[in-house]
């Protein structure tokens, strides 16, 4: 994502990392500056894995320091994507698409939250790092550990060349196998990278940013991100899902619509959004507690096209 004459695209990576007692495998996600290129004609292949279907429980593993209002804003998205209050356009009607990838609905609900506000592992992490951190907290196919680093936290290729990565966790056995998902929060380190459109581009003419709808750039850059994760997660949970291109470098759900929030978008310009007369901010989704949110568009199966709420 970024400004007029270049795009931002999600640029992804498979690798296989051997830690001892566990072998994980991941796909990470970013943002990464590309000159504008001829587009492909976009279609997810479905390639016959397992998906994450059912009752998911999300667990939330808060690394560094995050004040409750933070928390809360991200504790409400993920109650928002299967809840039936929230006025059209909602988080929920956004989440609906997923149901179009085989296997039916993806119900995901919030488990327990672990508090690491310690910085017991220091505030440069690694991949070793995220295992620690996202290991022993799931059960199975039936959890999601997603892990979240505050502001003052720099990991292992964030900004460079991801704002995110989501994978999977295998014991030695080979049975239990544990979905991970990592998010940075951006908001001082890479904010025109990762938090984009709310902050002007790292790169690229400097076009006026749109205001957060919650009022904290990472933390609203993080929801961008996250909501693209756990797309990712679900459909594409163990790299051989729905992705376009190689297995090594897919694109999925969402990252496959990188930069588009509302129709009429083009490099640099997220689209046309709906805007709230008060504050001013830039949103497309409602959610619970009357929160509202900026969501990128999702690959909808039956018309193969990147369907957007707005």
């Amino acid at each position: 994502m970024g400004s007029v004459f270049y795009v931002v695209l999600l640029f992804l990576s498979s690798f296989v990392l051997v830690d001892r007692p566990t072998v994980v495998a991941a796909v990470t996600t970013g943002r990464k500056l590309s000159a504008l290129v001829q587009e492909q004609p976009l279609v997810l292949k479905y390639h016959n894995g397992a998906l994450l279907k059912g009752n998911i429980t999300v667990n939330l593993i808060w690394y560094g320091d995050f004040t409750p209002v933070q928390r809360s804003i991200i504790v409400d998205f993920i109650h928002s994507l299967n809840s039936r209050r929230a006025t059209p356009p909602s988080v929920a009607s956004w989440w609906k698409t997923t149901e179009m990838y085989k296997g039916g609905s993806s119900n995901l609900v919030v488990g327990k939250q672990v508090f690491r506000q310690g910085y017991s592992l220091g505030k440069v992490l690694k991949t070793s790092h995220l295992m620690a951190l996202a290991g022993g907290n799931g059960n199975g196919l039936r959890t999601i550990n997603v892990v979240l680093t505050a502001k003052d936290v720099a990991f292992d290729g964030f900004c460079m060349n991801r704002c995110g990565t989501h994978g999977v966790k295998r014991s030695l056995k080979g049975k239990a196998r544990e979905a991970y998902i990592w998010v940075g929060n951006s908001e001082t380190q890479c904010p025109g990278q990762c938090a984009w459109p709310f902050h002007q581009p790292m790169y690229g003419p400097q076009t006026p940013p749109l205001v957060a709808p919650n009022g904290d750039v990472g933390i609203d850059g993080m929801v961008i991100n996250l909501a693209t994760l756990l797309a990712g997660t679900v459909t594409n949970p163990f790299n051989n899902g729905y992705f376009q291109g190689p297995a090594t470098a897919p694109l999925e759900a969402v990252s496959a619509c990188t930069g588009t929030f509302g129709s009429g978008s083009y490099p640099g310009y997220p689209g046309k959004v709906l805007v709230d007369k008060a504050s001013g901010a830039s949103y497309n989704a409602h959610g619970d507690n009357g929160r509202k949110f900026l969501l990128p568009a999702m690959w909808d199966p039956k018309s193969s096209t990147c369907k957007t709420l707005v």
